[in-house]
């Protein structure tokens, strides 16, 4: 099967890396999203079952929202030995990978759909149109010859289902919803999937989606708020991220772009950007050292939230002069 944007002689490349490889780890970026984790269990399941020996890696591990997923008991924080072939999925540059992988090694194989991707792997297969790196894993895995078990199409299904929210983004395009279809074919239950993905929440992040909520700012069309280490602790939430709770204010009809900052306990702040159709988050957020989309993008700045709001937010303000 030929994919129209993909570039043959890189296409090929990685088949035959993947071809010659005994040993493969598959990895992805710090604090994984649905398609963080979708991407990874989806290739590593998929090469594993092509009797490929797999360690499927992930710095801050698996959410309690993602762990009803086939084979998420088998990612693990840390890699044991790094003498494989490395496929870094659904990440922008190499520094986002964490620890998993030393600086000075170069990853085999990038694949992505960040349109703010460095192409920093031997091997780079990177479609910015596409709306999930499940999508092109979807794409990619009967190229290369690898199964599609129900287990692989649950995993890329619901990185597909999280990264256009419930297909809902403005990438989405009528290839995405046939290559849904022939996931849920292929045996991925949508109904629960999607479910479980967009609609379940635990007691905790309920809470603290209320911290969040009670302390919104609107400001000409610029909605923000923001997320501390106290509010966390005060409602026992166990993750270091906003619990979706972006998506939550992009509900909000009166602004077009949105902006959460979570507090860190390195001494950082985690700051989340969401806009509208014909607003670019993503240049703001590699500018302060991130990357994404452009409706959707992020980035890790040192600094207090004292520091850091007023920065994001006079970067920010601009957008919506244009």
């Amino acid at each position: 099967m030929r994919i129209p944007w993909m570039n043959e002689a890189a296409l090929k490349q990685a088949q035959q890396r993947i071809a010659s490889a005994r040993k493969i780890l598959v990895t992805s970026h710090i604090r994984p999203d649905g398609d963080a984790i979708g991407s990874v269990l989806g290739l590593g399941l998929a090469l594993q079952a092509s009797g490929k020996e797999i360690q499927m890696v992930l710095e801050d591990g698996v959410p309690k929202s993602f762990r009803h997923l086939h084979g998420s008991d088998q990612i693990i924080n840390r890699p044991v030995g790094l003498d494989a072939c490395t496929i870094v999925v659904d990440c922008s540059d190499q520094v986002r990978v964490g620890k998993v992988l030393p600086e000075n090694l170069q990853p085999d194989i990038n694949i992505d759909h960040h349109n703010t991707n460095l192409n920093f792997a031997a091997i780079n297969l990177v479609n910015a149109t596409a709306t999930a790196t499940s999508e092109i894993l979807a794409q990619l895995l009967p190229t290369w010859n690898l199964p599609l078990t129900p287990e692989v199409a649950e995993a890329l299904l619901t990185g597909l289902i999280t990264d256009s929210l419930g297909f809902r983004v403005a990438s989405m395009t009528p290839a995405t919803l046939r290559i849904a279809a022939d996931l849920f074919e292929a045996g991925a239950n949508l109904p629960i999937l999607y479910t479980k993905a967009l609609h379940t929440r635990t007691y905790e992040a309920a809470r603290y989606w209320g911290t969040g909520l009670s302390s919104i700012q609107l400001e000409d069309r610029l909605l923000w708020t923001c997320l501390t280490l106290e509010d966390r602790q005060s409602v026992n939430y166990p993750g270091r991220d906003d619990a979706d709770l972006i998506n939550i204010l992009q509900t909000v009809d009166d602004a077009d772009v949105f902006v959460i900052f979570i507090e860190q306990n390195n001494g950082s702040v985690k700051v989340s950007w969401r806009a509208r159709p014909g607003f670019d988050v993503s240049k703001i957020a590699l500018h302060f050292g991130g990357g994404g989309h452009k409706p959707a993008a992020g980035a890790e700045i040192q600094g207090t939230l004292d520091q850091i709001i007023p920065q994001v937010l006079e970067a920010t303000r601009p957008l919506l002069s244009e």
